[in-house]
């Protein structure tokens, strides 16, 4: 007989979720979990308020060039005296929400970063109102310089200075994803046949695009160890060694295993990149934001890493779709890029030679933006202005919260989440300096250990498919989890959100899949009682 559930094995795991979802959703008497979703249903407020009074603001100035017009059509600001009228406005409604954050803001820019108050006030406020082309396209100039200090306070400790880091806001991680991957192979920097390491576990598209027609490149597993951790064994790194391999994607914190890398694992890594100087590195710091006194690879490796962070999960912001790429300002991108062959040159001169006569002078950062828009349209390139004006309230919030009150406080959420869960399935959970718990891996055959012992463990190893019990965890008990497998862990686990349900729907969880492990211990005692009474009945015969 054919297992129904056969179709769905090369999909995605955020493909197969509609097929769970659909199956989890069937009983009308019961509530369907969807457990596998990253979206936070926590988020920042604060600068979303910051972002609603700044557009009254921007509204009034852009009325204020207009005023001899009917009412409702305005102009572009001047930024003349505009401090002094953004002050008074502040003092009209001193008692509005976010009109202090707003306050202090502008204090923090002139007086601890240094920036022109007036200059700010009028990006932000020209950006706000969304009147002009993004300039320049590859990041408003004084968005970059503030969005460039909570990158590296936030991801590279201060190890680095911020003049020497070039951002590029984009569309969130995906685009970054998008867009790197389309330049590394449209320069050559990459080519089909090439080889690419991914840190396993890993977001699943960086698994699936190498294999896409576009790029045919192979990809080979850097495998962290569950029982060190989540992190990543000298014997797995030295796989890196290997000159064959063009590049390196990791996802630091990981996902879905939500460990950063420890400082044994960062110093491993530049040992090994002064052994592959031209070892690229490509890391995904989204969860970085989560952990206390977070180092990203950015930090320690600059020259040879691309560093991608999206705004989405630590302020509640997916739907604002909010990311940067950044790179050092001497790095091996540009570097090798200098070192293709005359025919490769030409090629490239053809491309990119309506934007500058001097072609090899383009930076890669700078070739990002433009084949992000073809080339051709380089001039309108550019994350649109308002985007660009929430991530700089959203990178101020972070900046200015000096006692980092809103990460103790997200951070308290998904570990009380966490230890409910836990506490239901009847498991012990061990945190450490490098777990940040926003996803939690349930590995059935580990917890069935933990719980009733090896026999049951190994029983269940051999007896559950994978696939199959998430099927029936969908069908019998309503919730929602994504394939480990799909993530490229090497044990069968399934992924669970910790960020995007309340506490009680944990618990729910918890208990639900508890009840349903205890019916697979019952029936595994069935058939240990029947397998004893054969045996009796042999041995009598």
């Amino acid at each position: 007989m054919s297992n129904p559930y056969d179709k769905y094995a090369s999909l995605s795991p955020f493909e197969l979720k509609d097929a769970l979802i659909e199956l989890a959703s069937g009983k009308p008497d019961r509530m369907m979990l969807n457990a596998g979703r990253g979206n936070p249903n926590f988020l920042a407020t604060l600068p979303r308020r910051a972002f609603w009074r700044l557009g009254l603001f921007a509204t009034e100035e852009a009325e204020r060039s207009y005023s001899y017009l009917p009412h409702g059509i305005g102009g572009i600001p001047r930024k003349e005296g505009i401090e002094a009228r953004f002050d008074a406005f502040l003092a009209r409604g001193h008692e509005q929400p976010g009109v202090a954050f707003l306050s202090r803001a502008v204090s923090y820019v002139r007086d601890q970063l240094g920036l022109s108050a007036s200059d700010f006030l009028h990006e932000m406020v020209e950006g706000i109102l969304g009147s002009n082309y993004p300039v320049p396209p590859r990041m408003l100039t004084i968005s970059e310089k503030i969005t460039r200090e909570f990158i590296v306070k936030e991801m590279i400790g201060g190890l680095i200075s911020a003049e020497d880091v070039d951002l590029f806001a984009v569309e969130g991680g995906t685009a970054a994803m998008t867009y790197l991957f389309n330049t590394l192979r449209t320069n050559g920097l990459v080519t089909a046949g090439d080889k690419v390491a991914m840190g396993a576990p890993i977001f699943t598209p960086y698994i699936e695009i190498p294999q896409l027609e576009d790029y045919r490149l192979e990809s080979v597993m850097i495998n962290a160890s569950p029982e060190e951790n989540w992190q990543y064994p000298d014997e797995e790194l030295d796989k890196l060694l290997d000159p064959a391999i063009k590049i390196f994607f990791c996802v630091n914190p990981s996902n879905p295993a939500s460990v950063k890398m420890d400082e044994r694992t960062l110093e491993k890594m530049v040992s090994i990149v002064a052994q592959r100087p031209d070892l690229i590195i490509l890391t995904d710091d989204v969860y970085g934001t989560f952990a206390n006194n977070f180092k990203s690879l950015f930090a320690v490796c600059p020259q040879n890493t691309i560093l991608v962070y999206s705004f989405s999960k630590y302020f509640g912001a997916t739907g604002w779709r909010l990311g940067v790429i950044a790179t050092h300002q001497n790095n091996i991108l540009d570097q090798q890029l200098s070192e293709i062959s005359d025919a490769e040159k030409s090629r490239l001169n053809h491309r990119y030679g309506s934007l500058t006569p001097d072609v090899p002078a383009l930076r890669f950062l700078d070739r990002v933006v433009a084949d992000s828009r073809s080339v051709a349209l380089n001039h309108t390139a550019g994350l649109s202005t308002p985007q660009q004006v929430q991530m700089v309230l959203f990178s101020l919030f972070a900046l200015m919260d000096g006692d980092n009150g809103y990460k103790a406080a997200v951070s308290q959420v998904i570990r009380r989440r966490q230890a409910v869960l836990y506490r239901e399935l009847g498991i012990t959970h061990i945190d450490t300096e490098e777990a940040v718990d926003y996803y939690t891996l349930l590995d059935l055959e580990a917890i069935s250990r933990q719980v009733y012992g090896d026999e049951f463990a190994d029983w269940v190893n051999v007896t559950l498919n994978p696939t199959d019990l998430l099927f029936r965890i969908a069908e019998e008990t309503g919730i929602v989890m994504l394939p480990g497998r799909g993530f490229g862990s090497l044990k069968p686990a399934g992924r669970i959100s910790l960020a995007n349900l309340n506490e009680y729907e944990y618990a729910a969880i918890g208990k639900s899949l508890k009840g349903m492990m205890d019916q697979y211990h019952e029936k595994y005692r069935s058939g240990q009682k029947k397998n004893k009474k054969k045996d009796k009945v042999n041995k009598g015969k």
